[in-house]
């Protein structure tokens, strides 16, 4: 109970005045509720006691005591008995009032004019934070919580947290990662994609954005030329943009980018051949030849993203990193979709000299990622725990997999899919005259989130007619319902099934 009598967190809030014109009862609802909707009280902090509040501003212990219960009647707080008073999180889960400050006023900083990179106005993700509250979430990239393992992960996480493992990561590493993690990478995650790496050529990043991120630091400056498949990954597209870099959209088809459109003086080419993100077309082995050759003859780096390959497929492809016989395939990896999203972790192997350098910049950003995730994600490699779970995501996410194609095919029958076998998505091309963000729109009022495909492309000035569908976090038995919601808010009646 430290927190609610510790007057110094709350002094600043109330500003309590007999000359105001107003009463003192008025004046505490106002500073509370004026606190409360620019987020300075947190939902589990306990506000002071009447009593206490009562004497810190002078006034009498009744007044406050009505001012909380007219804030409780209003639902502004909420009452817990031998707590004290909360706030509701309900009104912290509305969007913040937005800033009563005015350019006018001269003390304040306009930060957009100060700014050297403009990142905020780069294309946003899709807002689907209360999707796991729906009840249909077609969302991409998010995790199921009863596929997820939990006893494994908290076994793995309870031997991190022993004194023997404690002493292998407490101390700062500087740029270095933990050796066991570097190890099961190199022996049990590469290998599956044809990938053979020492441990010089591997690093750990806070995910695949973050090792891109660096790459595009490291590596590409103002006026570097990148192509990219158009429609493709929009946060690789924003952060080689943010580098400075004229981003040259390649066109996509059935066999993947198509290489003979990339230009002969782009000097990276950033490609996802497993699963082509957003269509999941692999690139086809012709395509990979011409791509490997071409990069060769041009002088190209090629950046590999290994999106979407970590599951088993039926037909599963080594990565183009397999075949780099000169060091100019950079790979990103991830564990986001198999391990969970929110870990953060992925990696990135390249020649030696490269890692090397990215491991100077590393350090400079954040010295290295945390070491006791890294070490209970190595021991959730060494015991197998990782195997178990590809396989067991594989099975399900396959036969999600085809109950959406089926569903798809029943009840949106004017919707075309591309036809490509494994991965955690499915994209589709509505009928002419479809608004796919209108359609999201509609969709979300009956408790089903797609993804609308307009954030994919470079440039698109017209509504978009495509969408994608994620079956990571929805259960088997939803998806034949959702996909009849979803008709139903496409304005299409579905049909018997």
């Amino acid at each position: 109970m430290a927190q609610r009598n510790d007057m110094a967190i709350w002094s600043g809030l109330f500003r309590i005045s007999a000359d105001s014109g107003q009463t003192l009862q008025a004046q505490i609802r106002q500073a509370i509720v004026a606190a409360i909707l620019d987020r300075q009280i947190a939902a589990s902090m306990p506000l002071p006691s009447c009593r206490i509040l009562a004497e810190k501003l002078g006034v009498a212990r009744g007044t406050v005591v009505l001012a909380f219960q007219q804030l409780v009647d209003q639902g502004f707080l909420i009452a817990k008995e031998r707590r004290g008073h909360f706030v509701n999180p309900e009104v912290l889960a509305t969007p913040a009032k937005p800033s009563s400050k005015t350019p006018e006023n001269s003390n304040q900083i306009d930060w957009k004019s100060r700014r050297q990179i403009a990142a905020s106005d780069f294309q946003q993700p899709s807002k689907n934070q209360n999707w796991i509250k729906s009840s249909y979430p077609f969302v991409y990239g998010q995790f199921d919580p009863a596929l997820f393992p939990t006893a494994e992960w908290r076994e793995c996480n309870r031997m991190a947290l022993a004194v023997l493992e404690i002493r292998n990561w407490a101390a700062d590493m500087v740029d270095r990662d933990d050796p066991l993690l570097i190890e099961q990478i190199q022996a049990r995650l590469l290998p599956r994609r044809g990938i053979f790496a020492n441990p010089d050529e591997i690093i750990v990043t806070l995910g695949a954005q973050h090792a891109l991120y660096m790459l595009a630091t490291l590596l590409m400056t103002k006026g570097t030329k990148v192509a990219m498949e158009d429609p493709g990954y929009p946060d690789a597209r924003s952060i080689f943009r943010l580098a400075g870099a004229d981003i040259h959209a390649t066109p996509v088809d059935e066999e993947g980018i198509v290489t003979s459109s990339i230009p002969a003086d782009s000097g990276f080419v950033f490609v996802t051949p497993s699963h082509h993100c957003p269509t999941m077309v692999p690139l086809s082995n012709a395509r990979r030849q011409d791509l490997l050759a071409r990069a060769e003859r041009h002088n190209q780096i090629i950046i590999e993203d290994g999106y979407d390959s970590q599951l088993l497929d039926e037909a599963p492809q080594q990565a183009l990193k397999s075949h780099d016989r000169s060091g100019r395939v950079v790979y990103v990896g991830s564990m986001s979709k198999t391990l969970a999203p929110g870990l953060r972790l992925g990696y990135i192997v390249a020649s030696a000299d490269l890692i090397a350098e990215l491991r100077a910049l590393r350090r400079f950003m954040l010295r290295h990622p945390p070491a006791n995730n890294q070490r209970a994600v190595a021991l959730f490699l060494s015991l197998g725990h990782h195997e178990a779970l590809v396989r067991r995501l594989s099975s399900a996410f396959e036969e999600r997999r085809k109950r959406l194609v089926h569903a798809i095919s029943a009840f949106l029958p004017d919707w075309q899919s591309t036809d490509a076998a494994g991965g955690t998505s499915l994209w589709l091309e509505g009928p002419p005259g479809t608004n796919a963000t209108g359609l999201a729109e509609a969709a979300a009022a009956r408790s089903v989130i797609i993804e609308p495909g307009d954030r994919f492309f470079d440039m698109k000035k017209e509504p978009s007619r495509f969408m994608r569908l994620g079956i990571s976090s929805i259960a088997l038995q939803h998806i034949e319902p959702g996909i009849r919601e979803l008709a139903t808010a496409a304005g299409r009646r579905p049909a018997a099934a």
